[in-house]
């Protein structure tokens, strides 16, 4: 048996967890004066020590309205002004990050506990969504010429608008990337937003928006609504012209079933069950290091997290003993700066899901190769990233999402177990194939919204460009690239017609129309045209 109760460096959270001279000034301003609402006084513990910190006054149902009626106003003046001068906020924003950056990374730290380098890759995500829809917007928003009914005498054109107001409701695991740089592409598209950032993250949504006004963004435009699910829900909802929400498949599809009542446009990320799959051909080494990234950035507590590993049984035992050394090789720490491996869980809530389904793993038969208990010297809510062996289908976390640092490693006998394993699941949010040739083509038949290749998750989310989204239980629409940019705005197809009418006219009764027509589509297919 291998030990599992081995870490590198375990660093006491002592003076570690009291964050930096920067964040203690910071917070010394009230800084939640401006999300407070009417409502009741909210406090939630620092992740890191556990100790129960005022935050905001909630939000009420009547607040929410009232932010409604302001940025409906305010977003009609934003989207009168013109793609290029939206684009250039984004692109002052994108230099004012640079240069509160150490104070952005210790806000994400305080309110979500985790390693500086996870925080680090909220930041990264946010320069690289400012610079995309900065610098890609004005040319997306132009009028589109198509093809017309009948070429030559058929001008098209596909023009957009903003839909008006979005709602977001953000969670409180990526409070940068999803709770203030998901706002952008609305924000570009000439959207207001009206956002309800998770009661534990708030802080981070409020210096983003900070931010955003000081490089030219109105305040009206971007309002801030924290509070109580029950009050703040309800009304966002029903004040908004699109949403946006990002959390579990089960809170995901009650918003759907409303949002399809009021046929509200909408986007959902959900949970995953994110696999990775070893093929034959692998290098050892790369899969080991993607699976350690993969499966415990922000302790796990990401959508895109690997929870279940497939490797081929020609490597499974070399990889278990590789990957169960590096994991218990990371280092956990409290602390503000960079170096440590792995930071906390959020709080109690995670704590105790992430001990249940490995203690209930372990009842129903699972071997723990790494990890497996939490870590109170280090702070209330420190897990030890976690690799079980022999997880049977009675065990909770076989199919369900853990969201922690913890994750299964199976056996299969050939590539094609792996994908057809992979694909045996209700969810299809992002997945990992790691081989020397035959990553592409396997990648191609795995089923999810996002698959890497010889990588974790960074390289299919850090493709800008493109559509971030998911299949199955995960979720509908898409963040990113231009899909990102246009699921907040109508479409209108905008068709003039030159010279005769689309129908019989003069010489050509209604036999001679027909006749013509269908010669001149013969030929348009003949000819191959769109």
């Amino acid at each position: 048996m291998m030990n599992t109760d081995v870490t590198s460096t375990v660093t006491p959270i002592s003076e570690l967890a009291q964050g930096t001279d920067r964040l203690r000034e910071f917070l010394d301003t009230d800084p939640y004066a401006e999300a407070s609402g009417s409502g009741e006084p909210h406090v939630g513990p620092d992740p890191f020590t556990g100790t129960e910190q005022p935050r905001f006054t909630a939000n009420t149902t009547g607040d929410v309205d009232r932010a409604f009626a302001s940025a409906r106003i305010a977003g009609r003046a934003w989207a009168a002004r013109s793609p290029e001068h939206r684009s250039r906020v984004l692109l002052r924003l994108h230099s004012a990050l640079r240069r509160h950056e150490d104070l952005l990374l210790d806000i994400v730290q305080y309110e979500t506990g985790k390693a500086r380098i996870h925080a680090y890759d909220e930041i990264l995500d946010t320069y690289n969504v400012c610079r995309h829809y900065g610098v890609t917007t004005p040319a997306r928003l132009r009028p589109q010429r198509r093809r017309g009914a009948v070429p030559g005498l058929t001008r098209t054109e596909v023009t957009r608008t903003p839909l008006g107001v979005i709602g977001f409701i953000t969670p409180w695991n990526y409070p940068l990337t999803l709770g203030a740089t998901d706002l952008f592409a609305a924000l570009a598209a000439g959207n207001a937003v009206v956002h309800k950032p998770d009661s534990q993250t708030t802080l981070t949504a409020i210096i983003m928006r900070r931010l955003a006004i000081a490089c030219g963004l109105p305040a009206e435009v971007w309002q801030l609504v924290p509070g109580q699910r029950g009050d703040v829900g309800p009304a966002l909802m029903a004040g908004a012209d699109g949403l946006s929400f990002t959390g579990s498949t089960a809170a995901g599809r009650s918003i759907a079933a409303e949002a399809g009542r009021r046929l509200l446009p909408t986007a959902l990320e959900l949970g995953g069950k994110n696999p990775m799959l070893v093929l034959s051909d692998a290098d050892l080494g790369s899969a080991v290091d993607g699976a350690v990234r993969g499966c415990f950035s922000s302790a796990g507590q990401l959508c895109l997290s690997i929870e279940r590993i497939y490797v081929h049984e020609d490597l499974y035992s070399e990889f278990c003993a590789h990957f169960a050394e590096a994991t218990r090789n990371l280092e956990l720490s409290a602390d503000y700066s960079y170096g440590p491996g792995m930071g906390s869980l959020a709080g109690p809530k995670q704590l105790a899901r992430v001990s249940e389904h490995v203690e209930q793993a372990r009842a129903s038969g699972a071997q723990v190769i790494a990890g497996g208990r939490p870590v109170p010297e280090l702070g209330p809510y420190f897990y030890l990233p976690t690799v079980l062996t022999g997880v049977s289908e009675a065990a909770e976390l076989f199919a369900e999402e853990t969201f922690g640092p913890v994750v299964a490693v199976y056996p299969v006998a050939s590539d094609a177990e792996a994908i057809a394993r992979a694909n045996d699941c209700q969810y299809g949010l992002n997945a990992s194939v790691y081989s020397r040739s035959q990553g592409l083509e396997t990648a191609r038949q795995v089923e999810a919204g996002m698959v890497n290749v010889n990588e974790a998750y960074v390289a299919a989310w850090g493709s800008i460009d493109a559509p971030a989204g998911g299949v199955k239980a995960s979720g509908l629409g898409h963040r990113h690239g231009v899909e990102g940019l246009y699921q907040f705005m109508h479409t209108h197809s905008i068709a003039e017609q030159h010279l005769v009418p689309i129908a019989p006219f003069g010489p050509l009764d209604q036999s001679r129309f027909a006749r013509t027509l269908t010669t001149a589509f013969d030929l348009m297919r003949a000819l191959r045209m769109k």
